[in-house]
């Protein structure tokens, strides 16, 4: 992986993260879990590069980004669905997500995870966290739809910095 710098990103993130989606990684070498999301957005708040991302406190990559400082966002292309597909589907509770999918870690100097499988990773620094609240839906409608109880609980929302953007080869 090589570091680029922000300013030469020419993604279209709209596309990339509904459609190619991202794996949010929290961890260290020792221990760290992924999982698919395909919620969230980069942008620009406090004067900084940022990203903002949403995770269920019930799904176990959760604990990880708890307890770190930072996270990792990483785009695999649309070639590697099949990893999304298990990492968004199985708990790494259950399963070790490296060796069923193939992922291939790599560890930058902060102690982030990327993999070599990554497209693109932005290295992330928390900056931000608040739970969704009902009370405080303008939309009704996406309150019933993605809160009825069957997708699972309400999402922690996280802003996080941008610090490093990584870029295959």
């Amino acid at each position: 992986m090589k570091k680029v710098e922000i300013k030469d990103l020419s993604d279209n993130f709209f596309e990339a993260i509904s459609k190619e989606w991202m794996l949010v990684t929290a961890g260290d070498k020792d221990k760290f879990n992924t999982m698919t999301a395909n919620w969230g957005g980069i942008g620009w708040l406090w004067n900084k590069p940022v990203a903002f991302v949403f995770i269920r406190p019930e799904r176990y990559t959760h604990e990880f980004v708890e307890q770190s400082d930072r996270l990792t966002l990483s785009f695999l292309g649309e070639e590697n669905k099949k990893i999304h597909a298990v990492c968004g589907s199985k708990s790494g509770r259950d399963i070790d997500k490296v060796k069923a999918t193939g992922l291939v870690p790599v560890f930058t100097e902060q102690g982030s995870v990327l993999f070599e499988q990554s497209r693109l990773s932005l290295e992330c620094k928390k900056l931000y966290t608040d739970m969704i609240k009902p009370e405080l839906f303008l939309d009704k409608e996406s309150l019933a739809k993605w809160y009825d109880g069957s997708h699972g609980g309400f999402h922690e929302i996280y802003i996080v910095e941008i610090e490093h953007v990584w870029k295959r080869g």
